[in-house]
């Protein structure tokens, strides 16, 4: 049976199968934030690979927001044409799109440690690792001013032509720095709890929720555990998990890390699975699965057991951007080739 290459819809979007680019930053947009023709290139040929849902890289709510000066950005509208034009080339070859929405807090400016054109911020006066520089705390106000960026870069998204969004509260950004009891030690209302530490999460959601057509799906980035004793762990992001689809949050894309330079012991093929598995079945909601995930059996036995509903691929995505076309012929699966490349379908 056919699994990774069956269509899957979320909301009124329907996918022509399973397979998902993982946003990675390519530092290459203009100092302005505008995408470049790297982006065309880099993208379209993603789409022509067959493959089903590409997520563009993390696209910064606002300028203090960038992990680098190369990222790109949408808050500002000089930035929607550009992407406009990338969207639209990238639906004309049958995949869909999407834009991974950012706030790099603390770990803004990474190559210089947290030293950049802007202040670097965060939700407590704590670097992330030795060397870096220490964040200036955001108070109640400020915050407030971010999540209306996050909303005004949600509408840019839309004018834009994206198909879905997807918000970044993983790898030790802005939102996962609220989320963390390592990172956040405030006393106000977005700290203390579990509650008090989602609070900046769920209100992200919210506003984005509240300009997305109906028929628009959400996505929403988890580090599903920090790997470090003290930090977030599996059953915490269940519950947020669980917060995220009340709040209309359609799918949750389940990574880890990134909060501390501490990282998994191990690291092996498909080693995050297991966390999209557990969320998708407590929760009931559709997940992606992420991480070393490279062999066409191996993505598809993850969508044939149930483990996840979508498989993300990275780092195998820029080996081999034809990566999709080969995975059907390895599994048998007759799917359509673009016209140009037919006298090269395998037969």
């Amino acid at each position: 049976m056919n699994h990774l290459f069956s269509p899957i819809s979320l909301r009124e979007l329907t996918l022509r199968n399973r397979i998902m680019m993982s946003p990675m930053c390519i530092y290459s947009a203009a100092k302005d934030g505008i995408a470049t023709d790297w982006h065309f290139a880099h993208y379209l040929s993603r789409a022509v690979g067959g493959v089903g849902l590409i997520i563009l890289e993390a696209t910064a709510v606002e300028r203090r927001g960038r992990i680098s000066p190369n990222d790109l950005g949408l808050w500002e509208s000089a930035q929607i044409e550009a992407l406009s034009r990338l969207t639209s080339a990238i639906q004309q070859q049958g995949a869909a799109v999407g834009v991974q929405l950012a706030h790099a807090g603390r770990k803004a400016f990474s190559k210089t440690k947290g030293i950049g054109p802007q202040t670097a911020v965060a939700p407590s006066s704590i670097a992330f690792d030795q060397n870096w520089s220490v964040p200036a705390v955001l108070d109640e106000a400020e915050i407030d001013e971010i999540v209306v960026s996050w909303r005004a870069a949600a509408e840019r998204a839309i004018l834009a032509g994206f198909d879905m969004i997807e918000i970044h509260a993983a790898h030790g950004y802005l939102i996962h720095q609220f989320l963390s009891p390592i990172s956040n030690k405030r006393f106000d209302q977005y700290g203390g709890d579990h509650a008090g530490r989602m609070r900046f999460l769920l209100r992200i959601v919210r506003v984005i929720r509240e300009v997305m057509p109906d028929e628009m799906p959400l996505m929403v980035r988890v580090s599903s555990t920090d790997w470090v004793d003290g930090g977030l762990m599996l059953d915490d992001l269940v519950e947020v998990s669980r917060e995220l689809k009340a709040e209309g949050v359609d799918i949750i894309d389940c990574s880890s890390g990134g909060l501390t330079p501490v990282g998994p012991a191990i690291i092996e093929p498909g080693y995050q699975v297991p966390f999209a598995q557990r969320i998708r079945d407590d929760v009931e909601i559709a997940t992606v699965a992420v991480g070393l995930i490279t062999e066409a059996e191996q993505a598809n036995k993850v969508i044939r057991n149930r483990q996840a509903d979508i498989v993300a691929l990275g780092r195998e995505l820029l080996r081999n951007p034809y990566w999709s076309l080969n995975a059907a012929r390895v599994l048998n699966v007759d799917i359509d080739w673009p016209p140009q490349y037919e006298r090269a379908k395998p037969t």
